[in-house]
């Protein structure tokens, strides 16, 4: 049965010290138990509960939100990935929390894969490694940002097959930083050079390992690549999300005098979209015609997001993150919002009636609004930085866009009364979410609502 501790979810302590809130889940009673001894002696960690199977960690984990969650790969009932699934079930309906991976198996496939799916907010440690200094820690409070990690000894034996006098030392550390999972762009700023000029070097170092291969080396080579790929793959996601925030965001919030870590308090309106039925469709649908599908709705949907001058924050699977009124400050973010989602509700409609004539199905569209204070921060590193919003005003902006049924778009009561033009939506019966004391208000808006200046 899963534990929980429901008086430590405070962001907090009473020094008023910052703390990261962490679920763990392990079906090893041993192991969970020295897992959370390890954690309490880190004064910003703090554990709100604990699981032993798939089922305990997605309920405690939706009981207790906490920023990170770690968990063994494989537990009951079926002992196959029942921790990572569970983990990232959870991390789609939370945005942005934290995973680390444990696991008995130092096979570097294991973490390759992790890499190649996307290692934002992910971490891959081995157990037997655990109790070797800080290791645990410093991988919590990497993935409770968005960073990543691999346990350095997946990175030793991923290399150790292909390491030797015939690799120079600008080989060795280029084929380390790649094992460990760098972006090319970071490998070229520690070197000083450009991605391009990174990229063909790590080919040509592939071509010499190919060409004097071993048979036992000839596995590693092939790990290496399936790595190359997923960096490159990452490379490229993260160009493609550039071109949806404002042009020069860190560079112009670092010129503003914004520190790494630094947070300022904003009021802003979030939008979160959804697609209704998504996992069903998946069982049925061709995985690379979905594939395709899915790339088409995303760039479909960001469209209006940009075209109001809003940012879209982060894709989590088949969902759109977006924020109006940061980084850029929008007097009528709430109006810019709902436009928004009225364009990407009228956006789908014309794309799922062009993917029925051709036989593919339709993707649903659910959304959600919300208004309110958030922390905005640029969180990461001098080579790699995000941009976010955290705050209650996200996860309520996630709790509505559940309510929300296909076509329907669904706002707070402080969207409402924000907006600076009035809309015709009909107001929900009053109902409780997680994380709240009390029903929250909210409203419908109508399939095509018709929008009239004030006072018209």
């Amino acid at each position: 049965m899963a534990t929980i501790d429901r008086g430590t979810g405070a962001a907090a302590d009473r020094a008023g010290t910052p703390v990261i809130t962490v679920f763990l889940a392990d079906d090893n009673l041993l192991v969970r138990e020295g897992v959370r001894a390890l954690l309490t002696l880190e004064p910003d960690l703090r554990v709100v509960g604990v699981a032993a199977d798939y089922d305990e960690l997605v309920r405690g984990a939706e009981a207790t939100e906490p920023q990170v969650i770690v968990t063994d790969i494989r537990m009951p009932p079926s002992f196959q990935h029942e921790g990572i699934d569970a983990a990232k079930r959870v991390r789609k309906g939370h945005p942005g929390t934290g995973i680390v991976v444990l696991s008995q198996y130092d096979d570097p496939e294991y973490g390759i894969s992790l890499l190649a799916e996307g290692a934002d907010g992910y971490a891959y440690l081995l157990k037997d490694r655990l109790a070797e200094g800080e290791q645990l820690a410093t991988a919590i409070r990497a993935v409770a940002t968005g960073g990543s990690m691999l346990d350095p000894a997946i990175v030793d034996s991923l290399l150790a097959p292909v390491r030797g006098d015939d690799l120079s030392p600008a080989e060795e550390r280029l084929l380390t930083r790649i094992a460990e999972g760098r972006p090319l762009k970071a490998i070229a700023a520690a070197e000083r050079t450009t991605p391009a000029a990174v990229a063909g070097e790590v080919d040509q170092l592939f071509v010499k390992l190919a060409r004097e291969a071993t048979a036992g080396s000839e596995r590693a080579l092939l790990r290496l690549r399936r790595l190359h790929q997923a960096i490159v793959d990452r490379e490229e996601q993260g160009q493609a999300l550039s071109r949806l925030l404002p042009t020069g965001l860190a560079d112009k919030l670092q010129r503003d005098g914004r520190a790494i870590g630094q947070s300022e308090r904003l009021v802003v309106t979030v939008l979160i979209s959804d697609i209704r039925g998504y996992s069903t469709i998946a069982e049925t649908a061709d995985p690379t015609r979905l594939a395709a599908q899915l790339s088409e709705h995303r760039d479909v949907m960001c469209r209006p997001v940009l075209a109001q001058e809003g940012t879209v924050m982060q894709f989590m699977g088949d969902a759109v993150l977006a924020v109006f009124g940061a980084p850029l400050l929008l007097a009528d973010h709430a109006d810019r919002a709902l436009a928004a989602a009225l364009g990407m509700q009228a956006a789908q409609a014309s794309l799922n009636r062009r993917w029925a004539a051709e036989g593919l199905p339709e993707f649903p569209l659910g959304i959600g609004l919300s208004t309110g204070e958030v922390a905005a921060a640029l969180l990461g590193s001098e080579e790699r930085l995000e941009y976010t919003v955290i705050g209650d005003t996200v996860n309520l902006a996630q709790r509505l866009q559940q309510w929300a049924a296909p076509t329907q778009i669904v706002m707070s009561e402080a969207t409402r009364d924000a907006l600076r033009r009035q809309v015709r939506a009909a107001p929900l019966a009053p109902a409780l979410v997680k994380g709240r004391h009390t029903p929250v208000a909210a409203y419908l808006v109508r399939t095509a609502p018709t929008l009239e200046p004030e006072g018209g």
